[in-house]
């Protein structure tokens, strides 16, 4: 179950925040826009509509969240950038995913996701280390530094990506 859940493995990040490791998080944004609509591509709507995992979300509803949640982060990070230190909190992702919005064409969340991410690219690539050092104070998780929320929504793309492509192994398609 763990493998079908995190086909990546879970969130780990780095070490060290390097220019390097910015760097290559910086490239996973630009290139998730393609990647997942290549990972979706040629799809039914009936393959759309079916669960990567046992008791996980359908192929649908993980594109409206990749979609939701680079958009969230995207304004938690300009918000953290100007403002000192703030509050966030956990957002409720599986009653979202129940939402009708969440049976909307993939391509609507396929374009929000290609134009967040331009606009995002662009914010992180502006940042210096002053930038990358500022935080949110998230509740549950405690103080985050756009550092590491460059690094881990990074992997969250590819994480969501890898939900699409091992389904689709896994079937066949």
């Amino acid at each position: 179950m763990e493998q079908l859940q995190y086909p990546i493995g879970r969130f780990a990040r780095p070490e060290t925040l390097t220019g390097e490791t910015r760097t290559a998080a910086i490239q996973d944004l630009i290139e998730l826009p393609a990647r997942i609509r290549q990972a979706v591509d040629g799809l039914s709507e009936e393959q759309c509509n079916t669960p990567y995992r046992e008791g996980g979300w359908t192929i649908r509803q993980v594109i409206h969240h990749l979609a939701d949640s680079h958009l969230a982060a995207f304004v938690r990070t300009k918000t953290a950038y100007t403002e000192d230190n703030p509050a966030v909190s956990p957002l409720p992702w599986d009653a979202w995913a129940a939402l009708a919005d969440y049976k909307a064409p993939l391509c609507t969340s396929l374009s929000l996701i290609e134009n967040v991410h331009t606009r995002w690219v662009l914010f992180w690539s502006s940042l210096d280390e002053k930038g990358l050092a500022k935080t949110m104070n998230h509740s549950k998780n405690g103080p985050q530094s756009l550092d590491h929320y460059l690094h881990l929504y990074a992997w969250h793309g590819k994480h969501h990506t890898a939900h699409v492509t091992s389904l689709r192994q896994r079937n066949g398609w």
